[in-house]
């Protein structure tokens, strides 16, 4: 047998093969199956118009609830906002947008809810100054202004000291009551005419009571109480100069009966 040389094939001993591109089918026979495993499920597909071109999944929308929240809780609408807001979180928890605003309102009815407190214990603690400052007749709807009573009118109770007066509780006179306006003088001018010119007008009270009643006049327990204008008074319109007949254990009726 001859060797080829190098690169010198012999040509090929005929046979049947098949032609080229041809191939004969695999065996019949049962192949097992691919091997069982857990894929991932493959991503969501992207919207797509229908000219083909895909878009991006759309983001949720903002719930209302948290934006009626957060308006709510600016206003200090605490009830609304309070509701809102937690409704606005259980909508954010469901996939909608809005948790920042909702928490946003939840806080904000927190701050009203603790000023009020605040408000509240402020006016406790101050009960006493706001009886005797111009801020009574907003808790007191028989609190009238000091400078605003008439002759005929009856206080419930007196004031302490005359200079810091703003209101006073007027009652009907068949009500109990310990004081009486019978005399109001007012003074004249726009610049305020200093202590002097005041207690000029103070001084006609005595007179006045006589004449109201001369039965007060001559009643030991009948005292007097003057209302009369400051220099800061004065810058708020009070001219008048009030005479009041008090007595310390409360009566009813008119004393010019």
């Amino acid at each position: 047998m001859s060797v080829p040389p190098p690169g010198e094939f012999p040509p090929p001993q005929p046979g049947n093969y098949p032609p080229p591109g041809n191939y004969p089918p695999p065996p019949a026979g049962n192949y097992p199956p691919p091997p069982a495993g857990n894929f991932p499920p493959p991503p969501p597909l992207p919207y797509a118009d229908p000219y083909g071109q895909a878009y991006p999944p759309r983001p949720a929308g903002t719930n209302w609830w948290a934006v009626i929240a957060l308006i709510f809780g600016l206003l200090g609408g605490v009830l609304i906002s309070v509701i809102c807001g937690f409704v606005g979180l259980k909508k954010a928890k469901e996939g909608q947008g809005g948790r920042g605003m909702a928490i946003a309102g939840l806080v904000l009815s927190a701050l009203w809810v603790l000023v009020g407190i605040a408000a509240v214990a402020l006016i406790v603690a101050n009960s006493d100054e706001i009886k005797n400052s111009e801020l009574a007749d907003i808790f007191d709807p028989n609190a009238v202004n000091a400078a605003d009573v008439a002759v005929g009118d009856c206080l419930s109770e007196i004031p302490s000291d005359a200079s810091l007066v703003a209101s006073v509780k007027t009652v009907a006179c068949t009500e109990p009551h310990k004081g009486e306006v019978y005399y109001v003088a007012t003074v004249p001018g726009d610049e305020f005419p200093g202590e002097t010119a005041i207690i000029d007008y103070q001084d006609k009270c005595q007179p006045a009571l006589e004449e109201f009643s001369p039965a007060a006049m001559a009643d030991p327990e009948v005292g007097m109480f003057v209302l009369y204008p400051t220099a800061d008074s004065w810058k708020r319109g009070d001219r008048a100069v009030t005479c009041i007949a008090t007595t310390d254990v409360p009566r009813t009726g008119s004393l010019q009966g």
